[in-house]
């Protein structure tokens, strides 16, 4: 492509946030869209999302179900492109929806790659180019004469620049945070990173004994001494600690309180409706009514039979002790363990398993309106680079949607078209 014949609009990422912008660009602006991805086959994260069924969205998405940067900015980018909108646009394009538990919006097909493909037709259909394999190295602003791109394909010139190359995680699929490197180099602050939704190491416990099994749990975290987040979902016990719902939702918030160098503390509550005094009551119950009855068997009635079993022996605390003989302190120990056993978390798994990344360029940086850069004129952040993550559940996908509806109007306008 020749150096001196440069694009309107070249967007860097294939991903949800590059492929949205590049399709309501296309169609908003009518002009030159280029699309370029270091992938060879772009997509990779959509693909693999949701158990390879995409979760798109959800069903109620706020500017409460995110963190990061402020929420009236991302409640802005939100307004761009609403749920219900979302829902239209992909069944316009040949992907109906269905909701799952959670309010999860799913294609009806369970197969992401129908998600992916549509997308794609969708690009083409608006004109966009795609070039893939084609990996941007550097970006130099040439103040009125755009950008000019540095990349495997050779030097590229573009007149309004998107970067959509995504966070750190799951840098397999191409996230390995070169764009925020970039970012940076534009002149933009670039807040520090954490993964986010990432499975926690635990590194003293039970979890080996019961790896598979999953419940509902109301997970507890403490920084500095003081209770910040209470998470009732459901958590997977694993043979290296835990995951599920419950985990990935509290670990950004783990990590970013590791991140300040504040203390952290975890439990988990793993009966979520009971209290320490009603476990208390319900002990006293159990030994009048059922005395024969054996403490396990007593409790494999609240939990699953492995988990009452593991923690027993974890407490090193005689499974088939009668419940006519149960101590003052053995029932509370067990009490107090039910409803706040501490999990000892060594780390995260890292961005190698984590679903999204916390940080990125800074959120008040950008127009909210039009997605567009305060630092360099023309150029506009996109998705998983900003400074925003969302809890499980399709909310960081929509945040990739609506961002990229934001940017494709700010292109339009920019050029002239709206």
């Amino acid at each position: 492509m020749p150096i001196d014949d440069p694009h309107d609009i070249v967007i860097v990422g294939a991903g949800a946030a590059g492929l949205a912008t590049a399709i309501f660009a296309g169609r908003l602006t009518r002009r030159r869209v280029l699309l370029v991805d270091g992938a060879a086959r772009p997509g990779a994260k959509i693909l693999i999302s949701g158990g390879s069924r995409c979760n798109v969205t959800n069903a109620v998405v706020t500017e409460r179900d995110y963190w990061g940067g402020r929420r009236t900015i991302i409640s802005r980018v939100l307004a761009k492109l609403t749920v219900a909108q979302t829902i239209d646009f992909f069944a316009e394009i040949g992907v109906a929806l269905k909701e799952e538990p959670g309010m999860k919006l799913f294609p009806r097909s369970d197969r992401s790659r129908d998600v992916l493909d549509a997308l794609l037709s969708a690009a083409r259909a608006a004109n966009v180019t795609l070039a893939t394999a084609t990996r941007v190295y550097d970006v130099v602003a040439q103040e009125a004469n755009g950008f000019l791109l540095e990349s495997s394909a050779g030097p590229l010139r573009a007149r309004t620049l998107v970067m959509a190359t995504g966070g750190l995680s799951l840098p397999k699929t191409g996230s390995d945070g070169a764009g925020l490197r970039i970012a940076r180099a534009l002149g933009h602050s670039i807040v520090a990173t954490t993964p986010a939704l990432a499975p926690l190491v635990v590194t003293q416990g039970f979890n080996e004994s019961v790896s598979g099994v999953a419940h509902e749990v109301e997970l507890s975290l403490r920084v500095d001494g003081r209770i910040t987040e209470r998470i009732r979902r459901s958590m997977l016990w694993t043979h290296f600690g835990v995951s599920g719902p419950a985990a990935l939702d509290v670990s950004r918030h783990l990590l970013r309180a590791r991140l300040e160098a504040r203390s952290t503390a975890l439990t988990v509550s793993l009966l979520p409706s009971a209290t320490f005094e009603s476990l208390e009551e319900r002990w006293t119950h159990l030994a009048s009514a059922r005395p024969r009855s054996t403490l396990n068997g007593a409790l494999s009635e609240m939990l699953p039979g492995s988990v009452a079993s593991a923690l027993l022996n974890h407490m090193q605390i005689d499974p088939e002790v009668k419940l006519a003989s149960l101590t003052r302190s053995t029932r509370r120990t067990v009490s107090h363990a039910l409803t706040g056993l501490p999990l000892n978390v060594a780390d995260s798994r890292g961005y190698n398993y984590a679903e999204a990344t916390a940080g990125g360029v800074a959120l008040d940086e950008i127009n909210a309106g039009s997605m567009e850069s305060r630092r360099c004129s023309g150029l506009y952040f996109v998705g998983e680079m900003l400074d925003v993550d969302g809890r499980l559940g399709g909310f960081n996908f929509q945040w990739a949607w609506s961002s990229g509806r934001a940017a494709a109007e700010g292109l339009a306008r920019r050029i002239g078209t709206l």
